[in-house]
């Protein structure tokens, strides 16, 4: 099988190779984090790392069931490990094991043991488990294949354009598997169902011990329907209930967080523009992949708006960048985006041909008397980057492309 090099996270491990920190690598079933790890161990071996150095074990692997007891793990581990020279140990899926936080952390304090791990959700990051690693941990927070590493994978007809491409990324999905089976529209729907259900069944009803899966799926197509939208759980539960769903807001929340530590969804809060500051109620929901949107509306239209709007989020989040929605006293930003440098604004549209729709776009970035960037998104063809008092409107596949 031909992997897509993973560039941005390959140069994160080799950051950190070698150092005495465990390297944690979460993200959705199925966005590559075992390839990831077979492509780092790819290059240790290129670079004369012996195989008796490099102990893999993947817990989605029946042949190391036996493993998932965290005192059976540790003894074969340490078994394993030879005396001279560094071991790379690759835990993946390490959920699984019942306790691995000890492991982990004794493994830690060992000069010759460099230790990575992933894990499918957000929670067996969090908590105690955070507070026990505090310190001794760096985190990857992986995604499925951004626009640029889809475009880059050269598995798609050379003919076709970068819009046709684009075109086939949201039709197609981001996850990584679905470009061997590209033009098999079936094949594809078939793989994705299996990931979904996956990530619902293992990660949100069996961690959360949830009995009205019905419920719970609908939530799941309430926020997928409203993806962009400000969003309560009061508003969630009031619209089930007048479906003839009954819920209320305690279990909304309670399903909605399980979503999100299964990283199908991200909550992108609400920050004051003006005050500079985080408001902690009606945040955002954007999808890990939006392809899944159209797997689970069928009566979806395709809101190219909403869809960009939520790719271009998940590029925010893969820059490195914290991203909020901006609120100002009249008008909203669709991102606001914020690092080590500064700020700087995003708004995202489909097009703005229309000059209705240009003014509507532009407005909210004019009121902004700050001096951070400020940028216009859209699908737009420019024959060159165009500025409005200071407002970069730039093509938005080009801005995915780092073009």
């Amino acid at each position: 099988m031909q992997y897509v090099p993973r560039t941005h996270y390959l140069e994160f491990l080799q950051r950190h190779r070698d150092r005495q920190i465990i390297k944690v690598v979460s993200g959705i079933r199925r966005c590559g984090k075992s390839t990831l790890l077979e492509l780092f161990r790819q290059q240790l071996a290129a670079e004369g790392i012996g195989a008796d150095h490099i102990i893999a074990i993947n817990f989605e692997d029946l042949a190391f069931e036996e493993l998932q007891d965290y005192h059976a793990l540790y003894d074969y581990i340490v078994k394993s490990m030879q005396p001279q020279g560094m071991n790379y140990i690759f835990l993946d899926e390490i959920q699984h094991v019942p306790f691995f936080e000890k492991v982990v952390d004794s493994l830690f304090i060992k000069d010759n043991a460099d230790v990575y791990i992933t894990g499918s959700n957000a929670f067996f990051m969090s908590g105690e488990l955070s507070t026990l690693l505090s310190g001794r941990y760096v985190e990857l927070r992986m995604l499925p294949l951004s626009f640029a590493e889809y475009h880059a994978a050269g598995t798609l007809p050379h003919s076709q354009s970068r819009g046709e491409i684009f075109e086939r990324y949201l039709k197609d999905s981001s996850f990584p598997y679905t470009l061997q089976l590209a033009g098999n529209t079936e094949a594809i729907r078939e793989y994705l169902l299996g990931i979904y259900h996956s990530v619902i069944l293992n990660d949100v009803v069996g961690r959360l011990h949830i009995a009205d899966v019905k419920l719970l799926e609908s939530v799941v197509k309430y926020l997928f329907a409203h993806v962009g939208s400000l969003m309560s759980m009061r508003k969630i539960a009031d619209s089930l209930n007048s479906l003839g769903r009954k819920a209320d807001s305690k279990t909304v929340e309670r399903y909605v967080t399980g979503l999100e530590d299964s990283l199908l969804i991200y909550r992108c809060e609400r920050f004051d523009v003006k005050g500079k500051e985080l408001l902690k109620l009606n945040p955002k929901y954007y999808l890990a992949d939006v392809t899944l949107r159209s797997l689970l509306l069928s009566s979806a239209g395709r809101d190219l708006g909403h869809l960009l709007e939520n790719v271009v989020y998940l590029e925010l989040l893969r820059r490195g960048y914290e991203v909020y929605v901006g609120t100002l006293p009249q008008g909203e930003i669709d991102f606001v985006a914020r690092n080590r440098h500064g700020l700087c604004y995003f708004q995202v549209a489909a097009s703005v041909m229309q000059p209705e729709v240009l003014n509507r776009e532009l407005t909210p970035l004019i009121r902004i008397r700050d001096n951070y960037p400020k940028y216009l998104l859209s699908l737009d063809d420019l024959n060159a980057d165009a500025d409005f008092d200071g407002i970069r409107q730039l093509n938005a596949l080009q801005w995915l492309l780092h073009e």
